[in-house]
């Protein structure tokens, strides 16, 4: 089997960074409370998000949040798209380990999508906790040039 080499330039992630944010259903409550805490962070920066989960953290929150689709109606696929335009900076994504879920194939692929443009990937509160308070969330960053 070939392998195909991803040599494409990538511009650096911006120090305002675009930050998407998604969960599964049995996630959502995690990620608003984890949102919450990091609130005045996030204000900073530029939230996008599936439907339901953009929709509950911009009411949660108080703050805008550019929604896509929900998750199984493609949104999931949408916020991958918006990575390969390189609209999206860092995914925190609290998904379901326990949970099977009807739209499992575009989880993977956004995953997939994001590991391959060199976006940064949160999957649970102690990840995206490392995330947002490394010293590098408010500069820019180099990716492959």
């Amino acid at each position: 089997m070939s392998k195909i080499a991803f040599d494409h330039p990538l511009a650096p992630l911006p120090q305002k960074k675009r930050i998407a944010l998604v969960a599964h259903d049995a996630k959502k409550a995690e990620l608003c409370i984890w949102a919450a805490k990091y609130r005045e962070l996030l204000l900073k920066h530029s939230l996008y998000g599936t439907g339901t989960t953009g929709a509950l953290l911009e009411s949660e929150l108080s703050l805008p949040v550019i929604k896509c689709a929900s998750g199984p109606l493609g949104g999931d696929q949408q916020i991958g798209a918006l990575i390969v335009e390189e609209k999206i900076d860092m995914l925190i994504f609290f998904w379901d380990p326990l949970t099977s879920q009807p739209h499992d194939p575009d989880v993977k692929a956004l995953l997939r999508i994001a590991a391959l443009y060199e976006v940064p990937i949160a999957c649970n509160r102690a990840s995206a906790d490392f995330l947002l308070t490394s010293s590098l969330i408010n500069e820019s960053y180099p990716r492959r040039q």
